[in-house]
């Protein structure tokens, strides 16, 4: 199993800095601000996105000014929308730990993550970066997009592994790709090369998002630190769901599911026919795809600690159980 402490070991000192950087954030004022910021900003995130902008940003004049404020805003950017994830999903627990929405109650929890966005924005502003402030704000609009069209077909039996992967280029893979794309703008990287880290991000995100689901099924509930098949509890259609529908399309618990709601135990069979099965396995060879996409593309950019780290990153996505 790839360490993802060692895959960090180039960037160990600029990660620090981040975590400086939000703990600066999370220094509010009046104290009970500060308490719900603790709540979500260090609940255990592996700040996978802002190591990919400080690794991209070694590509090019390397800046920790400029990179450090970039990364940090990426992880806030992130834990907003997981806020706001789980009052939509009435999520209990993420990564094991009480959610805001479950902690207080949803209308505070709302305005809590629109502060984190607010606070985003200041951040990645300090960049100075016309390209990036604008990459930022056209991404946080990507993401409510894909948000809005997953919650208007939720319980909805008629999609496609097309309608899928629009879906989660769009909630997941579009901050990988800005956060790419962005560190590489920060440290005024050629043309080619920010384009070849957007695709890396772009593709990473994929797979990082493919895995997650299907960790939904196969997964551990106390290593992932949350139940297994909330995705489908929550009328979510997947890529291993999507393709159990392929495989009986007139014989299978989800349609079942979704028509009458709660029902543990049509949950319960969905999860043992795509565990008893190859879809597993099929979703990780589409998983892997994006893998070798995300390494082909950096495949081109000067050999070092950065781009091994890159790659190893793909490494850990398709590989990490939680």
């Amino acid at each position: 199993m790839t360490r993802i402490a060692t895959l960090y070991e180039p960037i160990r000192e600029e990660l620090a800095a981040v975590e400086e950087t939000l703990a600066a954030v999370g220094k509010a004022d009046p104290p009970w601000l500060a308490e719900m910021l603790s709540a979500v900003l260090f609940a255990g995130g592996k700040r996978m996105r802002p190591a990919v902008a400080l690794l991209a940003g070694r590509f090019g004049d390397y800046r920790r000014e400029l990179s450090v404020p970039l990364a940090a805003a990426l992880e806030l950017l992130h834990t907003a929308s997981l806020v706001h994830d789980d009052i939509i999903d009435s999520a209990g627990t993420r990564r094991g730990r009480p959610t805001a929405s479950s902690l207080f109650d949803n209308h505070a929890a709302v305005v809590l993550g629109d502060y984190i966005f607010a606070q985003a924005a200041v951040l990645v502003a300090q960049t100075g970066n016309a390209e990036v402030i604008r990459l930022f704000a056209q991404t946080m609009i990507i993401m409510a997009e894909a948000e809005l069209a997953e919650d208007r077909v939720a319980f909805d039996y008629q999609q496609t592994t097309a309608d899928y992967l629009r879906r989660i280029k769009g909630k997941t893979a579009a901050l990988f790709a800005v956060a790419a794309q962005g560190g590489a703008l920060v440290a005024n990287a050629s043309r080619e090369q920010t384009e070849a880290l957007r695709s890396y991000g772009e593709n990473l995100g994929m797979a990082f998002q493919i895995v997650d689901d299907i960790l939904d099924f196969s997964g551990d509930e106390q290593e992932m630190g949350k139940p297994v098949g909330s995705d489908l509890m929550q009328g979510t259609l997947t890529l291993p769901s999507l393709i159990l529908i392929e495989r009986h399309p007139d014989d299978n618990p989800v349609r079942a599911l979704f028509e009458e709601r709660n029902r543990p135990d049509l949950l319960a069979q969905a999860i043992a026919m795509v565990r008893e099965s190859e879809i597993i396995e099929e979703s990780y060879r589409m998983a892997r795809d994006f893998g070798d996409r995300a390494c082909a593309a950096v495949a081109p950019l000067s050999e070092g600690t950065a781009r091994t780290a890159l790659e190893g990153l793909t490494d850990y996505v398709l590989e990490r159980r939680t």
